[in-house]
Formats: C-alpha cells, structure tokens, sequence
C-alpha cells in the first residue's frame, strides 16, 4: 500500500502524520501528564497549541522527504498539500481564537 503513487494516500498520510507526532510529542515531553490535563492546557494555551502543531508537522516533513525521494510525487503532493492546511489551520487558531 505504501509503495502507490497515488494522491489520495498522500493526504491520509498528511494527516495522520501530524497526530502520530503530536503523541510523540506528548510522550517525550508531557508524559507525567495524563492525556485529558494536556489537551486542556493546549485549549487554555493558544500560544503552546500552534507551536505544538508546527512541531508536530515535523512527521509531515519525514513523509514527504520520504515520498520525494522514491519519485512518488502524487503522494507527495497529498502530503505537501494536507501539510498546508494543517499550516493554515495552525495561523488561523494563532491570530483568530
């Protein structure tokens, strides 16, 4: 499955990636926390949520490295392109809410 060149898979990619490194992030750096006291201090703090976020894009960029470097380029493209909306998502929650 992962050796498709397809877009479709490259934006599943694109937005599980994200997750996978936002529980990442969790484990190394707030894991005397439980789950639920993390998730509210990132709704209480808008400023940790976004830069919590670009961190966790930091996934998108080891797929897209990967993608890139096989010559799957419409997977890439699926994960360049859920990286932008992530991105986007990420200013909006910084400058709007």
């Amino acid at each position: 499955m992962l050796k498709k060149d397809n877009l479709k898979l490259g934006l599943a990619l694109g937005f599980i990636a994200p997750v996978a490194g936002l529980f990442g992030y969790y484990l190394v750096r707030f894991r005397l926390f439980s789950l639920k006291d993390f998730f509210e201090v990132l709704m209480a703090q808008k400023s940790l949520l976004t830069a919590i976020i670009s961190i966790s894009l930091m996934a998108n960029a080891v797929v897209f490295t990967f993608y890139i470097n096989r010559r799957k380029d419409k997977t890439a493209k699926g994960v360049f392109v859920a990286t932008c909306i992530y991105a986007l998502i990420s200013l909006f929650i910084k400058w709007f809410a």
